[in-house]
């Protein structure tokens, strides 16, 4: 299928062709029919499938339609709340790129940076307006915001919005925008407060479920390197010295533990930063950018920063520590082999580790094959089958703990 088949204006397919857009993907081609003919919709995909994309074309065709009024004049007729900054840029970016021919006009509001430029733009007037959920609070609290017009509400990454605490801003949110209005609800996974939240929220809603929450993509290639937790870092550099790594994604589960990695990797004159949520946002920006460049070799990222990071050519991930829960692997993995492209994920496991990789391996129905060769092995406790026969072993008896009748102990002299 092509974009022209699914009934799109030609302003939004000249974008694509301009963005060297091809065809749809699935959840594309499921998704922009149903938004066009204003059903709500409930979506559930794996990371890289081109959920934004799926939304934000047929809200662009939507309100193109309408009748835009002057810049100040104008009330934002679609809200766009995603949990991260970098989402969120991602996501105006894009809408940019695909109004490009319209008369429309999108804003991101985001923390980390000054209101006042963000204060300007609302002010000239906005018709898409892309969000964080604290930020917009921000601005609600203050007044400085106005959401009674909205027709179009999306709410995206909603499972990674839960995990982030952000659940009660989003519901203050939605007490702000009308009752009447089109939803749709974005979620790589379907955790039961997500479900309870889309049937209050969604009416009649299209569902569609593309893949279950732990499949993997097929075309990526995964492996395991067993390895003791104080050898990490020193594998992760013996393995840079692979020219053939051209871009990697490093996961840590910790941002000390990004700041950590990265400056060891510095240390061995290979280019790489972190990105996590205690970095300003000019810095991630720029890390970020460095990164999509191919200015920085590296990025080692927390599993919140790195949604929306959004590399088209990404070679490798690494998890440099594996997750305790199957769900955030295959979102780490899937920030490589994106939109059907291949890739490589690679994963350190240390020994407190070993029950996420067979949790994991459990989860996505296969065996991650394990790299052997390589300089630092897991050298592994002593087996449970020995220690069970030592603590097995029968316990003197204080009678045999005793001295035997007749017999002394000897005093050892006080020189020793």
């Amino acid at each position: 299928m092509t974009f022209d088949k699914l009934n799109l204006s030609p302003d939004i397919l000249k974008a694509l062709s301009k963005e060297n857009y091809e065809k749809p993907t699935p959840i594309q081609e499921q998704a922009i029919p149903a938004v066009l003919a204003g059903k709500d919709l409930l979506g559930c995909a794996q990371t890289g499938t081109g959920k934004t994309a799926a939304f934000s074309l047929p809200i662009v065709q939507l309100l193109s339609k309408q009748q835009v009024p002057p810049k100040a004049g104008r009330s934002i007729r679609a809200l766009i709340l995603t949990p991260t900054r970098e989402l969120a840029l991602q996501i105006y970016d894009n809408i940019r790129g695909y109004a490009q021919f319209t008369r429309l006009r999108c804003s991101a509001i985001i923390g980390g940076v000054s209101q006042k430029g963000q204060e300007k733009a609302l002010e000239q007037g906005t018709d898409i307006l892309v969000a964080t959920p604290g930020r917009l609070n921000d601005f609600l609290n203050q007044k400085q915001i106005e959401l009674s017009h909205v027709q179009i509400l999306v709410l995206d990454e909603a499972d990674r919005m839960l995990d982030m605490g952000f659940i009660r801003d989003v519901k203050r949110i939605i007490a702000s925008v009308p009752a009447r209005r089109q939803t749709l609800l974005f979620s790589a996974t379907m955790p039961p407060e997500i479900a309870d939240m889309a049937k209050s929220l969604l009416v009649n809603p299209v569902k569609i479920n593309l893949v279950p929450a732990t499949a993997t993509a097929d075309k990526i290639e995964q492996s395991v390197y067993k390895v003791a937790k104080e050898n990490k870092l020193k594998l992760l550099n013996h393995l840079l010295q692979d020219k053939s790594i051209a871009s990697v994604l490093v996961f840590t589960r910790t941002k000390h533990g990004a700041d950590r990695v990265a400056k060891g990797l510095k240390k061995a004159d290979i280019a790489a930063e972190a990105i996590h949520g205690d970095k300003s946002q000019n810095s991630r920006q720029r890390a970020l950018g460095n990164f999509k460049s191919g200015a920085t070799r590296v990025l080692v990222a927390t599993d919140i920063a790195a949604r929306g990071i959004d590399i088209d050519e990404l070679s490798h991930v690494i998890n440099f520590n594996l997750p305790n829960l199957p769900e955030t692997y295959v979102h780490r993995i899937g920030r490589t082999g994106r939109a059907g492209q291949s890739g490589i994920a690679l994963s350190f496991c240390e020994e407190e580790e070993l029950p996420y990789l067979k949790d994991i391996e459990k989860s996505i129905g296969r065996k991650i094959p394990e790299i052997k060769d390589h300089p630092y092995p897991l050298q592994l406790a002593a087996e449970p089958e020995k220690t069970a026969a030592v603590s097995a072993a029968p316990a003197r008896s204080n009678a045999e703990s005793k001295p035997k009748p007749g017999r002394r102990r000897r005093r050892r002299p006080a020189s020793q």
